[in-house]
């Protein structure tokens, strides 16, 4: 989807979402940067929306497979490119690959999907996990993920959701997949200006993975790290409650950057 600038025109960004959103949610934000002066496409990818459940087209770690789709159709170079969520993951994955996107925006700390997907776990269940996947022992571990989705149905929607999305049979091989979606491996590739903008009290991310993708990103042209609070309405997830705030932020750091 296009949403065209109202006024004389900044720039243009590409816009997507994360691990289970629909373009839909972002309707709102794209017509505020398009407001403000930006050409705006907003798409959705493997795994993602429409393209998972009518195309069935499950998620892929290389994020620049859609992406080039979308700047080659199109025509496009000199972008900014703006991943919410798992976006955070996904946008810089694609920047690694493709110099036409200029400048990033993590919507989110996302340096590694398992990572994320652990941090909140006490470290003995954190080390378990992490052990039995480096052993290869698929069976304990589906069973420590049945049990913890018995207890928790945060979990239980993460595991269901992510076996469906993710093309796996079992938790352990959707843990298998999600060690894909990481930038350890490819964080030297990325060159151009990123701005990754966090949660303080976000619900799925630990603020502490900041430090984590800051010593990631050494090649960065620059970084700029942002993590609103509580008291700015913005705590949550992807800032939810104050959202204006966060598209103003990074309006203002695409403007100066």
């Amino acid at each position: 989807m296009f949403a065209k600038a109202n006024s004389q025109k900044k720039g243009t960004i590409l816009l997507h979402g994360g691990n289970d959103s629909y373009f839909e949610e972002f309707f709102f934000p794209m017509l505020y940067f398009a407001e403000n002066g930006f050409d705006v496409y907003l798409y959705e990818g493997s795994g993602q929306g429409g393209v998972l459940r009518v195309q069935n087209m499950k998620f892929t770690h290389k994020w620049e497979i859609p992406t080039k789709a979308v700047l080659d159709f199109f025509k496009l170079s000199d972008v900014t490119i703006i991943g919410a969520s798992l976006g955070g993951y996904l946008a810089p994955r694609a920047a690694a690959f493709d110099k036409r996107i200029k400048k990033v925006v993590g919507w989110s700390i996302f340096p590694d999907f398992f990572d994320v997907l652990i941090c909140d776990h006490p470290k003995p269940v954190r080390d378990m996990i992490d052990f039995m996947f480096r052993t290869g022992i698929d069976a304990p571990m589906n069973k420590l993920y049945t049990k913890m989705m018995e207890k928790d149905e945060l979990v239980r929607w993460n595991l269901l959701h992510g076996m469906y999305a993710y093309d796996a049979d079992t938790p352990a091989e959707y843990v298998r997949k999600i060690r894909c979606f990481t930038l350890k491996n490819i964080a030297e590739r990325i060159t151009q200006d990123v701005l990754i903008l966090g949660a303080k009290e976000d619900h799925f991310i630990m603020p502490y993975l900041f430090h984590e993708e800051y010593d990631l990103l050494k090649n960065a042209k620059s970084l700029t790290l942002r993590l609103l609070t509580n008291q700015q309405d913005a705590g949550a997830h992807c800032n939810v409650g104050n959202t204006k705030l966060a598209l103003d932020s990074m309006i203002k750091w695409i403007e100066c950057c």
